[in-house]
């Protein structure tokens, strides 16, 4: 790839696919997003739109695997942009590179808020007399950051560990809350429940109140990304990276479509319950029980905590790749790598930071910190069309070990039209009526990061910065490996 070897290779097949698992994480995604789809389709869209929008994601993550086979490095959507464009390399690399690092920064911003809340949720369960503040939440999201950071300072090795713990934490803890709202309850709803639909959202079109349900599982599958950027960190990363790609897509498809059904069924209430603070939480002590919820709960805090730690990673090797090729301030200071640890430790609290700094306007504001997040999901996807796009322009595509074949095309057009239709979704009205506090912010959030980009792309960027840089034949590069 042009690039002398800095990065330890010590992530295996698991490993690789662990960092995706986790960044998806089912646990972390439903129970933060399940409320919102409670109101907006209810069952009806919880279900069958978790079972539609995991198939059109898997369209996605296929053919962004074909992509990180053939481009194996931490540079990943913003390094293949570069590389698949015919024209504008320079541009198309510089666009991708800061969606895809805002989308990221907001992901373990959002994440981490959301553990946040989760534990002052659980403190108010066990201490009645405890209230939540906004203030409380930011303190408490800004330690999250400070020891996943510090987490992530120590070798790939302990990032690797945490990562496989991470996988078994999801999977143990989906198969003890999945059994006790099977077994515990007395009484489930129906089979027909499924089909119930639902439409709290304030706008009379059902249809429209529909597609905006389908976000519950959009926003879910997020991160999957995170398999590509540790690929220079990866044993045989041509085959592995995107083999964790897809897997961590199906497997949380999967997974996650059993977790929505055993929280439909156990709904006691389904109107007190989706008027609740955190309807989950509120399902889980109707069917459960205070003492069983609580702990189930603890379960739900460690899967966000274990997901925020492998957005972290993931942000980190982004920047590293991007500061390599000095598209961002500081370049030279950020893709610097530790000589005790292996790992690029400036990149990593450079990363925290961004996160903190997103997390703060929460402190006046939720709606400003919702503003903020927002990009999170809609900066990720377009960072992830890009080179779909411009594979699909592409007719001289050379893929790697890892590739689709003649599915390759119909792939990437499936996936590129769903990434133009959710992103759509992203950005409508999500309530009505529609006040300062109901609108949606996605546009505007989008248009700063744009508008930011565009004019330092103008002033300086586009006379520096040409896109991937190489440093030299693969002899040369070689000859430059510290490893």
């Amino acid at each position: 790839m042009g690039y002398p070897r800095k990065l330890t290779r010590r992530f295996r097949a698991f490993d690789n696919f662990a960092i995706s698992f986790t960044i998806i994480n089912i646990i972390s995604g439903i129970f933060s997003s399940f409320g919102f789809g409670m109101g907006a389709g209810g069952p009806r869209i919880l279900v069958f739109g978790w079972i539609g929008v995991s198939v059109m994601v898997l369209f996605v993550g296929a053919s962004m695997a074909e992509i990180a086979s053939a481009y194996p490095t931490s540079g990943a959507l913003y390094f293949s942009a570069g590389k698949l464009a015919k024209r504008h390399k320079g541009a198309w690399s510089w666009y991708t590179g800061w969606l895809n690092f805002i989308g990221q920064v907001g992901g373990t911003a959002a994440t981490d808020f959301a553990a946040a809340t989760f534990i002052q949720s659980f403190i108010s369960l066990q201490w009645p007399s405890y209230e939540p503040t906004a203030q409380q939440t930011v303190g408490i999201t800004a330690v999250i950051l400070l020891i996943q950071a510090l987490a992530n300072t120590y070798t790939v090795r302990l990032v690797a560990i945490l990562n496989r713990i991470s996988v078994w934490w999801l999977l143990v803890g989906l198969v003890v809350i999945v059994t006790c709202l099977i077994a515990v309850p007395s009484e489930h709803q129906s089979a027909s429940f499924a089909t119930h639909f639902v439409n709290e959202t304030g706008f009379s079109n059902a249809v429209y109140a529909g597609m905006l349900g389908l976000l519950v599982t959009s926003w879910t599958f997020t991160g999957f990304d995170g398999s590509f950027h540790m690929s220079e960190e990866t044993v045989r990363a041509t085959v592995n990276a995107p083999r964790g790609i897809v897997r961590a897509i199906g497997y949380s498809a999967l997974t996650g479509l059993v977790l929505m059904l055993a929280l439909i069924y156990a709904v006691r209430d389904y109107a007190a319950e989706a008027s609740a603070a955190a309807p989950p939480v509120q399902i889980l002590i109707d069917a459960l029980g205070l003492t069983t919820a609580k702990l189930l709960l603890l379960i739900v805090i460690g899967a966000m905590l274990f997901c925020g730690l492998a957005n972290m990673t993931s942000n980190t090797r982004q920047i590293f790749a991007f500061s390599r090729d000095g598209a961002m301030p500081g370049s030279r200071l950020w893709h610097s790598v530790s000589d005790r640890t292996r790992t690029p430790v400036k990149a990593v609290w450079l990363a925290a930071a961004c996160a903190l700094v997103l997390v703060i306007p929460g402190w006046w504001s939720h709606v400003a910190f919702t503003a903020v997040v927002s990009i999170n999901v809609v900066g990720l996807f377009l960072a992830y069309g890009v080179p779909i796009f411009l594979r699909l322009r592409l007719k001289e595509f050379r893929p790697g070990p890892w590739n689709l074949g003649r599915f390759g095309r119909p792939v990437a057009f499936v996936a590129v039209t769903w990434i133009v239709i959710s992103n759509l979704l992203f950005m409508l009205p999500q309530a009505s009526p529609i006040t300062a506090k109901s609108f949606n912010y996605a546009p505007i959030a989008l248009g700063v990061v744009l508008l930011i980009a565009t004019v330092w792309w103008f002033a300086s960027a586009r006379r520096r910065f040409k896109g991937p840089v190489s440093y030299g034949s693969p002899d040369e590069v070689a000859a430059m490996d510290l490893i």
